[in-house]
């Protein structure tokens, strides 16, 4: 008995760019849930120091108490990786937007709840467990929905305008910055202090279901990314083909598969996040910190350190699409590169201004930061993006996105205040900057530009022209990671 040949699969080629209309859309609803996301960031991070201490924990240590409270916040951070190796395997396998829905209720409904918890005094321990318990379930969901969000964006526009589509989603961040420190500010301004501990904190909190609603409208109107509906339909045929491709589909394992076939990529991504991530908490985060608590040197107060980084927000906010856009001109790499110089070079230039305690000069040092951190974060989704295969792009991106969050992002606080403690200067954390820095200029200048990869064809692993086991087969090429 003879067998007929497996036919040879259809080389992919990429789908019909959608068109204006749609791929706004496809923006919206990714951007809502990169705003929700540092909406709840921003929120999460100012109730944590001023007001979880008072409601959610035992008041008889005070000190112990903002320990405590801090202790939730850096849990989030804890939760965000796992979410995200969970969230990638299942978006590489269901697809993105199913994924994208369920990370939104999860964000919305876990930020909702905080704003109705029972405080210490009412319900007593159980009070921060739930507290724990909601911070978990909000950071895991977090963890996914960076991925996906960037990722739809991504599969969606053409290549030629990939970088400035995909760098809308990035831009979530400085919006919802903007969207929570005017709301606090607002709340300040007509509320009294014991108002605002007693019910008024919980007003942005509960005010996140909006944003939520609004996000999940618009993501459920949406359709599937063509490129990952092409890619599954490809992988389907080459399954039905196939004697044994029932079992292949079964075992199809993205996550195992980023790891065994793109090891470089993995680290790449993480690499490039370095100094992008530190350079963020440093320029908005810690300078709060910095010019706020460090007395007689520094007597800053809270507004006007709040409304340097608040201007700087706008700025980056109307830049991120700006460098995203000019990615597609010059390439990823170079920019990225750029930024990462720059904000070595600038984090010195920056303690320099705003030891001046002039508020002028401040709102330069954040600004200039900020400008340099965008020429890394606006062709950030794009570059992670291209980096990896259909099959395992989700898990992919998010892996490397999430992993480096914990040893850049989660840490950079802690080790700036360590480094200005202990050497009593800024130049210290700027420095730890630099150091940043240098990771990922190696990371991403030993790599090659791929600004002009195609999404539908599949890097993962054409090597001497075999592909991936289960993967969609391309034509030769020359090796596509260089």
């Amino acid at each position: 008995m003879t067998t007929s040949p497996t036919p040879a699969p259809t080389p992919p080629t990429s789908p019909p760019a959608p068109s204006r209309s749609t791929i706004v859309r496809v923006v919206s609803a990714s951007m809502a849930g990169t705003t929700v996301e540092w909406y709840d960031f921003f929120l999460y991070g100012v109730a944590a120091a001023l007001v979880f201490p008072k409601v959610f924990f035992p008041a008889s240590d005070p000190a112990v108490g903002v320990l405590l409270a801090l202790g939730t916040f850096a849990i989030g951070f804890i939760a965000r990786p796992i979410g995200g190796l969970v969230f990638g395997h299942y978006g590489d396998i269901l697809g993105r937007k199913k994924l994208l829905v369920i990370s939104l209720v999860m964000m919305g409904l876990s930020t909702f709840l905080i704003g109705v918890l029972p405080a210490y005094e009412t319900i007593g321990l159980a009070a921060p467990v739930l507290l724990i318990v909601l911070r978990l379930v909000q950071g895991f969901g977090l963890g996914g929905e960076w991925g996906g969000a960037v990722l739809i964006v991504s599969e969606y526009g053409d290549k030629e305008r990939r970088g400035y589509w995909a760098s809308w989603p990035q831009a979530g961040v400085p919006l919802g910055q903007l969207i929570a420190n005017g709301l606090l500010a607002l709340l300040a301004f007509v509320q009294t202090e014991d108002a605002f501990l007693s019910w008024g904190w919980r007003i942005p909190f509960l005010m996140s279901a909006v944003l939520v609603l609004i996000g999940l409208f618009i993501r459920l109107s949406i359709e599937e990314s063509p490129v990952f509906r092409q890619a599954a339909e490809q992988a389907a045929a080459q399954a039905a083909a196939q004697a044994d491709g029932a079992a292949a589909a079964k075992t199809h394992m993205p996550i195992v598969e980023v790891f065994r076939q793109y090891p470089r990529e993995v680290f790449t991504a993480m690499g490039a996040r370095f100094a992008e991530n530190v350079s963020y908490y440093i320029f908005t985060v810690v300078i709060v910190t910095y010019l706020t608590k460090n007395p007689p040197e520094h007597t800053a107060s809270s507004s006007f350190v709040l409304n340097a980084v608040l201007i700087g927000a706008a700025v980056h906010f109307v830049t991120i699409p700006l460098w995203g856009a000019l990615s597609d001109r010059v390439g990823r790499k170079p920019l990225y590169l750029f930024g990462a110089i720059g904000v070595a070079v600038w984090s010195f230039v920056f303690v320099f201004l705003i030891d001046t305690k002039s508020f002028p000069l401040t709102v330069v040092a954040v600004v200039g930061g900020l400008l340099f951190h965008g020429a890394m974060y606006g062709p950030q989704a794009a570059f992670l993006s291209e980096l990896f295969g259909t099959r395992v792009r989700y898990s992919g991106v998010s892996v490397g996105y999430q992993l480096a969050s914990i040893a850049a992002g989660g840490l950079a606080p802690i080790i700036a205040v360590a480094l200005y403690t202990g050497f009593g200067s800024g130049y210290a954390v700027a420095v730890y900057v630099t150091v940043a820095s240098v990771i990922t200029v190696l990371a991403v200048g030993t790599y090659s530009e791929t600004k002009n990869r195609d999404l539908a064809d599949d890097p993962a692993f054409v090597r001497d022209g075999a592909a991936a086991p289960g993967a969609p087969a391309r034509p030769s090429a020359p090796e596509v990671r260089r």
